[in-house]
């Protein structure tokens, strides 16, 4: 897969005074990393959106700081966006050493059809959209693609032990967790309950004669 690299330069512009760089394009990012003391830095917003598409959370940027010799190797950590806009406010990049293991949340992605899918009133059940792995960063994948073609039948599903992982990535997340299942499709029928009707025939009511008390006899 083809590098991605992205321009920055080191920007003395701070606190709300960073919004004038918005309006002119410019987008306020800051490089962090283990042992490295923050940066502030600027990045044209067009290119930055465009990394951000290609590089998502997962992907190593080489990212080029003018005056410096060579790129830093970095992935996105935090995008901040309007919440109303969707305008991008700030990015944050964190420095990271090829050399050394790192432990990143990556997204799990379903591909293909599953046969058991073919029949009506099947669900497919995504129970699980990410997990933690290990790995140095160069050999990070941007995601975990599951194929949902050795589903075929209701009632199989796909834990993360059935995933062939690369014997560069080490999974942190429990193995005994399930990625998708196929299962019936739960219709709730209304269950009517019929009331009872019992036919009594009608009995007139019994006429009971009312006897006058009386006392004691002479």
């Amino acid at each position: 897969m083809e590098g991605l690299t992205l321009q920055a330069s080191k920007r003395d512009i701070l606190g709300k005074k960073t919004r004038f760089l918005r309006r002119q394009g410019i987008t306020p990012t800051h490089l962090f990393g283990h042992g490295l003391e923050s940066l502030a830095l600027q990045c044209d917003t067009p290119k930055l959106q465009r990394t951000i598409a290609q590089a998502g959370m997962t992907r190593l940027i080489a990212l080029d700081i003018e005056g410096d010799k060579q790129p830093r190797s970095v992935f996105i950590r935090e995008i901040q966006r309007n919440e109303c806009t969707g305008e991008l406010l700030h990015i944050d990049f964190y420095q990271v050493r090829k050399a050394e293991k790192i432990r990143v949340d990556v997204p799990v992605v379903l591909v293909g059809e599953a046969p058991a899918m073919k029949e009506k009133g099947r669900i497919l059940t995504h129970s699980l959209t990410s997990l933690s792995i290990e790995c140095l960063p160069d050999k990070l994948p941007p995601q975990i693609e599951v194929d949902l073609s050795q589903l075929e039948e209701v009632g199989q599903a796909i834990y993360i032990r059935d995933i062939a992982f690369s014997p560069d990535i080490t999974v942190i997340t429990d193995t005994d967790q399930m990625v998708v299942k196929v299962s019936e499709a739960r219709v709730e029928v209304e269950e009517v309950v019929a009331e009872e009707v019992v036919a009594e025939a009608e009995v007139p009511a019994e006429e009971v004669e009312e006897k006058p008390e009386q006392g004691p006899t002479d």
